[in-house]
């Protein structure tokens, strides 16, 4: 395969990948949420999707990822199937974690998803002891932990990434930096400089990329993890993009100034970016639309599949239960 050949072939894995992640959250997620399956928030990541898939695609099967409560991306780019994903978000029978985690909690060991989580910053602590872990094992897995800007004012941040600085762990930070921390914007609460310079004072090599250009990130993140795999220790990505929709699907965002999200539509779409990366190689509209087209497919049929699914058994409520003794004979 020649060079030219691995760009065209990346590109436009590249993009049906993004066309992938915003079919599962428009065409399955808002869709189900609408249908009144979905009972609960959901948190799309629409507009995010190049940090998604131009972190993801540096990662192997068996390497580490943790993610946040807006995490349907990073997961679908790690190698979950929609199907499982979606029963899961339906609480159904087969979702990957059995019905009982839902859209924030999703986990899929087999891909190496060590899970999203609800409880903001919190998977950066996670994420250093799983990078520790791999180190103690003399592993050469190494572990990508994703988080939004809200979480760099928060504790886990600090503690998570000293751990890694101190103890030169195999991790890739990656603030996905949306600007907005759920309904406030990110720099009117931020002291200093932001996430990469933060990262940097605790010895991290720290570098800022476009986060809605996806051939830009893909290549950053490459230099970055083959130092990282090199033994060169965990690095920071800052990756800026924009959160098109509320901080959850029930979120007007009537906080944002007049005409911002649309604005971002339509002159920094990240799909519509890749579409004219590729564009350019060479590839026809029609070849595009196609790709368009079998994403948003596939979506609607994993959500048909997903609400076919039954729920689980009433006894399955009581499995994956731990429990330890009584209160008293633990405590004293």
């Amino acid at each position: 395969m020649t060079t030219a050949d691995h760009n065209t072939r990346r590109a436009r894995d590249l993009l049906a990948m993004m066309e992938r992640i915003r079919a599962f959250e428009e065409q399955a997620c808002l869709a189900a949420e609408r249908d009144k399956l979905v009972l609960g928030a959901i948190h799309p990541s629409i507009g995010q999707e190049a940090v998604a898939a131009g972190v993801m695609c540096n990662f192997n099967r068996d390497d580490i990822l943790l993610s946040t409560h807006r995490g349907h991306g990073h997961t679908l780019a790690k190698g979950a199937d929609p199907l499982a994903m979606m029963r899961e978000l339906l609480g159904r029978e087969g979702g990957c974690c059995g019905g009982k985690g839902g859209s924030m909690h999703i986990a899929d060991f087999g891909v190496g998803m060590l899970g999203a989580n609800g409880v903001v910053g919190a998977n950066i602590t996670i994420a250093a002891g799983a990078a520790h872990g791999l180190k103690l094992q003399g592993s050469d897995r190494i572990v990508v932990d994703i988080f939004g800007d809200g979480a760099i004012n928060r504790g886990p941040f600090l503690e998570g990434v000293n751990w890694a600085s101190v103890f030169d762990l195999p991790i890739l930070f990656v603030c996905e930096d949306n600007q907005y921390s759920a309904t406030t914007k990110t720099s009117s609460v931020t002291g200093g400089p932001g996430a990469a310079a933060r990262a940097e004072s605790l010895g991290l090599r720290a570098t800022t990329v476009d986060g809605n250009d996806a051939e830009a990130v893909a290549d950053v993140t490459a230099e970055i993890t083959a130092r990282i795999r090199a033994g060169g220790g965990p690095e920071m990505l800052h990756a800026i993009t924009y959160r098109r929709t509320g901080h959850t699907s029930f979120d007007p965002a009537g906080y944002r100034p007049k005409g911002e999200s649309e604005r971002e539509a339509k002159t920094n779409d990240p799909i519509a970016r890749q579409r004219a990366v590729l564009a350019g190689m060479g590839l026809s509209k029609d070849e595009l639309d196609a790709i368009h087209a079998a994403a948003q497919s596939e979506m609607v049929q994993v959500l048909a599949d997903a609400a076919a699914t039954p729920f689980p058994a009433d006894d399955m409520a009581l499995q994956d239960v731990q429990d330890i003794g009584s209160p008293a004979q633990e405590a004293y």
